[in-house]
């Protein structure tokens, strides 16, 4: 691997000290005495906790910076080649047939701690480090089979603990702060450069298009992973998402043509299109960003004017309006009530970190001002406690809602004309509640 040519530079003009050194003390250096510790300030927690972090060097500390980078560049390079190739991975399923110690009358093949021993001893080095004492352990305890286990478990996991690896490997090269994490524009550059591997794009992705393609990517991935709005994903919560996994699946040719079921991957052209063509169809002015009465028409066309209103107080907005990235955020929203941090947000008017019979009031007014026959609010209101069951009776917080698996209803039922209506008809209409 070539050192960067920058890290290079940096080392060819820097000055090891403030003032001149004379040809006399050049001659005496010695190249191979032993470098003196470093001093480091001694904190007195230290004899009870040890230094467990240490912190990136300062933003003007240009070298250590470019050494930072390289020596972790370096170490990822040094965790793909632990990486078992296509080859390594054939002579592994070989010696997993090698080494069976039975067969079902479905014909899978079973493998015994003994014979397990007995391949650890002439596997790769490399291969050995994924078959632990550990997996044959874990494998067996979800095992039907007495004693044994399916050599193809064995190899599937091979395959999988590989692949999630080199995806954190993938990864990790774009955190350019070493710290496990990526944030936004990082992540855009991951997604820029993974789009020439996704056969799903090929010849498909106008270069005018591609920067909203990788923005209504990103966007999922921060809207679900850092709802708490840090700047930041953990790479380990990626992988873990299942986010990735869905992302590559466009690596692959489509098994079916049918839009539908492509639509369900986010990722897919179909699905980023549907969502960008929506913003231009409810962009009636054409100016790139939508007012709160363009808005409006989104969906059934029934959202409250109160929520409008609160989306707009809550979410950036330019001159009153919404542009492209806060609409991905609004339709992941909408299209999954469930995950209710952000219209949690929306309709804690107050900002208490709780909902209360006003804030049902404030939201129902524009249901209650659509409806031909008057409905008793303190009967909504109840039977919305009622659905929730909050710990504090007055008192319903994101947590309560989260945990009384009626979030979607509760929420849905105070935002959207037709869903209320949807709802209150459920008992004779059921398909559309």
């Amino acid at each position: 691997m070539e050192l960067d040519p920058e890290l290079v530079e940096a080392f060819a003009n820097l000055k090891v000290s403030t003032r001149d050194i004379s040809a006399e003390e050049l001659a005496n250096f010695d190249e191979h005495a032993p470098l003196r510790a470093r001093a480091e300030p001694k904190h007195p927690s230290f004899a009870h906790i040890p230094k467990f972090f240490t912190p990136p060097p300062p933003p003007d500390d240009k070298l250590r910076h470019l050494l930072r980078r390289e020596a972790h560049a370096l170490f990822l390079q040094q965790k793909s080649d632990e990486l078992l190739n296509n080859e390594e991975l054939v002579e592994l399923w070989q010696q997993l047939e090698l080494h069976v110690s039975g067969t079902t009358a479905k014909q899978q093949q079973l493998i015994d701690f003994e014979n397990y021993c007995k391949l650890q001893s002439v596997i790769s080095a490399k291969s050995r480090k994924y078959l632990t004492a550990e997996l044959f352990a874990q494998l067996l305890s979800n095992s039907p089979y007495l004693g044994c286990i399916e050599i193809l478990s064995i190899y599937n996991y091979t395959m999988r603990k590989g692949w999630i690896t080199q995806c954190r490997i993938g990864l990790s090269f774009y955190d350019d702060v070493g710290q496990g994490y990526l944030r936004e524009f990082d992540m855009e550059n991951y997604i820029a450069d993974l789009i020439p591997t996704l056969k799903q794009l090929e010849n498909k992705l106008q270069p005018a298009f591609e920067k909203f393609y990788v923005c209504t990517v990103v966007k999922k991935f921060f809207f679900f992973l850092d709802y708490k709005h840090t700047g930041r994903i953990r790479i380990l919560d990626m992988l873990a998402s299942g986010y990735i996994d869905e992302l590559l699946e466009l690596r692959e040719l489509p098994q079916s043509t049918d839009e539908q079921l492509q639509l369900s991957n986010w990722f897919s052209l179909p699905s980023v299109l549907q969502v960008y063509g929506s913003f231009l169809t409810l962009d009636l002015d054409q100016n790139g960003l939508l007012s709160k009465e363009e808005l409006a028409g989104f969906g059934s066309g029934t959202l409250t004017s109160s929520f409008l209103e609160r989306v707009f107080e809550e979410c950036m907005t330019y001159d009153g309006q919404m542009d492209y990235k806060s609409y991905v955020d609004f339709v992941l929203a909408l299209s999954n009530r469930k995950a209710i941090h952000y219209l949690f947000r929306i309709l804690d008017v107050e900002h208490l970190g709780y909902l209360t019979t006003q804030t049902v009031r404030y939201f129902f007014k524009d249901i209650q001002a659509q409806l031909a026959e008057p409905i008793n609010f303190d009967d909504i209101n109840n039977e919305i406690f009622d659905m929730v069951k909050p710990k504090d009776s007055c008192k319903i917080t994101q947590q309560d809602l989260h945990n009384c698996g009626q979030a979607e209803t509760v929420v849905s039922i105070l935002i959207e004309f037709h869903k209320f209506w949807a709802y209150e008809n459920r008992d004779e209409y059921p398909q559309n509640a």
